[in-house]
């Protein structure tokens, strides 16, 4: 299941984990629509608070083409619980405190931040067709505008 190296038009690595409510989710049940399926380093920060309120805002028009937003962080179920509620987040957090599904699409690595460097979630996106095939990789995202363009990538 660990693979850095995906590309677009590879099959996705399945998962399963946990939500806010500790329900299990699995890739294969969103087999049969489109999935967005976003990284992201840590709930209620600036920039994962602009990218989920951006994929929030947009539930109406990724719905019309019949696709499903997933993210998934480090954080604990009662983090996102948190977070889902405080920004009234109308989708799937899934957590992965174990890293293994991060890790598993090269969302793990190195980063900088105010001069000092070490290892977190890098804030990546993956468009996943009905199929489980890999339509779109978005690497390093910037979460201003982005739900915009992962939208655009939605078939």
């Amino acid at each position: 299941m660990f693979s850095t190296m995906l590309k677009e038009g590879d099959r996705a690595p399945g998962f399963s984990l946990k939500d806010a409510d500790g329900r299990e989710h699995s890739l294969s049940e969103f087999a049969s629509r489109p999935l967005v399926l976003y990284f992201y380093p840590k709930d209620d920060t600036p920039g994962c608070t602009i990218e989920a309120c951006e994929f929030r805002d947009a539930q109406k028009a990724i719905k019309a083409k019949g696709a499903v937003v997933v993210g998934v962080s480090k954080d604990g179920p009662e983090s996102h619980g948190r977070f889902a509620k405080k920004f009234g987040l109308n989708f799937l957090l899934l957590s992965d405190p174990g890293l293994d599904v991060i890790k598993a699409y090269g969302s793990w690595g190195k980063k900088k931040f105010m001069g000092r460097e070490f290892d977190g979630t890098l804030r990546n996106t993956f468009v996943i067709g009905p199929h489980g095939r890999i339509k779109k990789i978005f690497r390093g995202v910037t979460p201003k505008g982005h739900a915009a363009a992962a939208l655009e990538a939605i078939e």
